[in-house]
């Protein structure tokens, strides 16, 4: 078992991936307004959008825009998510600097998400990162269905190293696990993350989890203790993927920092500015959000244990 870290890195995914299966179509400027509270509130690290057409993701439609606008001079790293060369142009055009490719480890997924399976994805993804290496752009990448799959069933630790390993051609310099449909169990996340780990030692690892099955915040429980350091989450809990069915909500970045601050784990965020954009978030979306801290009636910000800052 590794050492618990001392502080974590979560990037706030609310604008992607929680936000591209809403019913809403939340507006340029609220996603901006949304965007500045979170920076405000101390998280450095934001997922703003990613480049498909927007006749598959309506919502992510005005990419470009927010990455034109949020990039520009700031220095909190920003993502976005590239599937292919177009994205990868349009990436480029828009000023990111930051980008994530992303595949599925399992083939059922990848037909449903990238319209071929998983080495045809690597196989179109390649000039993707060759054109944004030469752009100077930061590369990290993303192993959806890392765990278990909605077509396939449960997914080898031995098929995400392949995949981690492939991708590693690619020049990244982070992988995350994605466990896109939240049916990812501790075990699960052990015998992976482990398989990962003992291949790819060097590589920084982090960890997208989903909250189809209440299992978030014991799987990442069980990743502090593998000295995990990065987490992707999403304010109130919201997202999901349209490819992959029954996926529910991301783990909530509230309940997350809760979890986090409660182990002694620093994670650099105000809790109260962070609790006020989730109450902006709520009026947007004009619905009950999914973590369970906005659950309860007057509930009060994420505790700050003694001795842990932000």
């Amino acid at each position: 078992m590794n050492e618990m870290p001392e502080q974590v890195l979560i990037t706030e995914v609310l604008l992607r991936d929680g936000l591209q299966v809403e019913p809403v179509i939340v507006s340029t400027k609220d996603k901006l307004r949304l965007a500045y509270g979170l920076l405000e509130a101390g998280l450095t690290s934001l997922e703003i959008g990613s480049f498909v057409h927007p006749e598959k993701v309506p919502q992510m439609a005005d990419t470009d825009r927010l990455a034109a606008e949020l990039c520009a001079g700031e220095s909190a790293s920003l993502h976005t998510l590239v599937f292919n060369e177009r994205g990868a142009r349009r990436a480029i055009d828009a000023g990111a600097r930051h980008v994530r490719l992303i595949v599925s480890a399992s083939n059922g997924h990848s037909q449903a998400n990238a319209g071929v399976p998983t080495q045809q994805a690597l196989e179109r993804l390649r000039p993707a990162a060759e054109l944004l290496a030469r752009a100077e752009v930061q590369l990290e990448a993303t192993i959806a269905t890392a765990f278990v799959c909605p077509f396939d069933g449960e997914t080898s630790p031995g098929r995400v190293v392949e995949t981690a390993h492939r991708l590693t051609e690619f020049g990244i310099h982070t992988l995350h696990l994605g466990d896109t449909i939240g049916a990812a169990s501790p075990w699960h996340i052990r015998r992976t993350v482990t398989a990962v780990q003992a291949e790819l030692y060097d590589l920084p690892l982090g960890l997208h989890l989903h909250n189809t099955y209440g299992m978030a915040s014991a799987n990442a429980w069980e990743a502090l203790h593998l000295g995990v350091r990065r987490f992707d989450a999403a304010l109130g809990g919201v997202g999901g993927c349209p490819f992959a069915p029954g996926a529910a909500g991301n783990i909530a970045t509230d309940d997350l920092v809760n979890l986090c601050h409660h182990a002694g784990v620093a994670t650099g965020i105000d809790v109260d500015r962070l609790v006020a954009v989730r109450e902006e978030l709520h009026a947007l979306l004009g619905r009950k959000l999914d973590s369970s801290l906005a659950a309860v009636p007057s509930a009060p910000a994420p505790l700050r244990p003694s001795g842990v800052r932000g």
